[in-house]
């Protein structure tokens, strides 16, 4: 990596100055979108239109439906978002400050942080960050670190000699004896419990490459001590990446659809997610036998693939432990965090990769939840879980549809169709531009392509849920453990089954639209003469 781009971590400068509310929409971000409907006006006046035309009307209406099913359910998510940012949470805010500035503070900071081979540059910026907080709070803390390589430790411990004399910190060095994120985060719960830590103290989970922004601590401990029932939060985050310019664009698009959702979310008491970059916990659910095997040993019985551990989503599985028990849980969204993205390779491969984790992350815990039922959560939780099972499957039904509209009327209606992505995903943009630090032009077409090859990603990974690889942590991968053979016969079923499903949506599909007619029953008995 060149010392160009290491720059790009080491003088950041927290918090970054970044334009809100109102000024963001300057005379140019205006101009810009005003030009980009008026083009649309344009295509939509010149551009022949065939999207009412008889033999695929019904197709257009089935598009259009779809439309607004998902735009309903995308607004429902914005206006619960809005009354949680501005209404709700600016209440917990400055409850939570009174309490801060009042005096009160934990009984000690714990940073539970676990790193592999991390570039110096940014693990200098991480503990730096931790140091801050903790000078901030007038408290002492420990920092517990996970780790597999003496190289992180020489660094850690090399700078905290260095920058860490007037201050009250403690670090211990956990080293794994068995490989990944998972073990490594067991091993440092265990070393907790041989201390005496209290069920009270508050644990920050985060990650070798997550930098604090400043007071960010601050807004998210007071609230525990607001609500005795808090037994978790997560917090906002922004991306550093270190990469290609298309790369960065598409994430922090996804991180304003992140903070959008989170907020609709966190209306219902609950998250969806307990990210791994950075939440905080109660101790006395870290110290549960329960908690630990659970981030250890996560695991699932499949019926194809039998019984194969967790790789990543640790952060799935605590939330999991979280939902299943009733935790009340909440995202904090003025306390930030910069999660460090460096591309090194292929950007393409790193973004489908990235997806296969998401994405799996997401099948394998969700399905579980579900069958926790509304009962064991709020209801919007539980549906939202369900919408994240369909929407893999409704993505993919539009296009499908588009494709055999056109081969029934030609490209006028291919043409019609990306007129109708080009308004509709601008219309979403205008939301995640609410929530973006910037308005960028190509949110639009990021996002269309980002739901496409997510919900094509989803339909891979539904069959294929123990193949798991983690790229930025050591390239780790994991398969199901049976013999060659046996292994064999599990990978040629699950194409079977991709195959079947692809052909089933795309054959539902055109014998809707009469692209194509399917025989019936009685026509093919007829033909072999039964």
């Amino acid at each position: 990596m060149t010392k160009l781009k290491l720059d790009k971590v080491a003088n950041l400068d927290e918090p970054t100055d970044w334009p809100t509310g109102w000024r963001k929409w300057t005379p140019a971000a205006l101009f810009k979108i005003a030009l980009y409907f008026g083009c649309c006006l344009i295509a939509i006046l010149t551009l022949p239109n065939s999207i009412w035309d008889q033999e695929v009307a019904q197709i257009t209406f089935v598009i259009g439906g779809l439309g607004i099913w998902r735009y309903g359910w995308w607004f429902i998510h914005a206006v619960r978002a809005l009354i949680y940012g501005k209404i709700v949470y600016p209440k917990m805010r400055d409850q939570g400050r009174k309490i801060w500035d009042a005096g009160w503070r934990p009984r000690h900071m714990h940073f539970m942080m676990t790193t592999y081979k991390e570039h110096r540059s940014i693990t200098e910026k991480v503990v730096r960050s931790i140091l801050r907080e903790i000078r901030a709070s007038g408290v002492p803390g420990t920092i517990w670190l996970g780790s597999s390589d003496r190289f992180d430790e020489d660094i850690i411990e090399d700078f905290l000699r260095r920058e860490a004399k007037d201050t009250d910190i403690t670090l211990r060095i956990i080293r794994q004896n068995v490989s990944g994120k998972r073990a490594a985060i067991g091993l440092v719960l265990r070393a907790m419990c041989r201390l005496p830590i209290d069920e009270d103290d508050l644990v920050v989970f985060m990650d070798g490459d997550f930098i604090l922004a400043e007071g960010a601590i601050s807004r998210c401990m007071p609230l525990f001590k607001l609500y005795p029932d808090l037994q978790a939060c997560t917090t906002d985050e922004e991306v550093i990446c270190i990469g290609p310019r298309w790369i960065e664009t598409w994430l922090k698009m996804r991180f304003a659809q992140r903070r959008l959702a989170m907020q609709s979310h966190a209306l219902s008491g609950r998250v969806l997610t307990l990210t791994g970059r950075m939440s905080v916990f109660r101790a006395r659910n870290l110290l549960q036998l329960e908690f630990i095997r659970l981030l250890e040993a996560d695991h699932l019985e499949h019926w194809l693939w039998g019984n194969f551990r967790f790789l990543s989503g640790d952060d799935k599985s605590t939330w999991y432990y979280m939902l299943k028990h009733g935790a009340h849980m909440r995202y904090v969204p003025d306390a930030l965090g910069y999660t460090v993205e460096v591309i090194e390779g292929s950007g393409m491969d790193r973004m489908v990769q990235n997806f296969r984790r998401w994405s799996g992350n997401m099948l394998r815990n969700g399905a579980r939840a579900i069958k926790l039922g509304p009962h064991r959560m709020p209801f919007f939780i539980w549906w939202c879980l369900v919408d994240q099972r369909l929407s893999m499957w409704t993505m993919l039904v539009s296009p499908v549809l588009a494709v055999a509209a056109t081969l029934l009327q030609g490209p006028a209606y291919l043409a019609s169709y990306l007129i109708f992505i080009a308004l509709s995903r601008m219309l979403l943009s205008l939301f995640l531009f609410g929530y973006s630090r910037r308005i960028q032009m190509a949110y639009p077409w990021i996002l269309y392509l980002n739901q496409l090859i997510n919900a094509s990603v989803k339909v891979y990974c539904i069959f294929r849920l123990s193949k798991q690889r983690w790229s930025n942590r050591g390239n780790q991968t994991a398969s199901n453990s049976a013999d060659a053979l046996v292994q064999r016969a599990q990978d040629a079923m699950a194409n079977w089954c991709t195959a079947l499903a692809t052909v089933m949506l795309v054959l539902s599909t055109v014998h809707y639209t009469k692209l194509i007619e399917i025989p019936s029953v009685t026509l093919l008995k007829s033909i072999a003469g039964f």
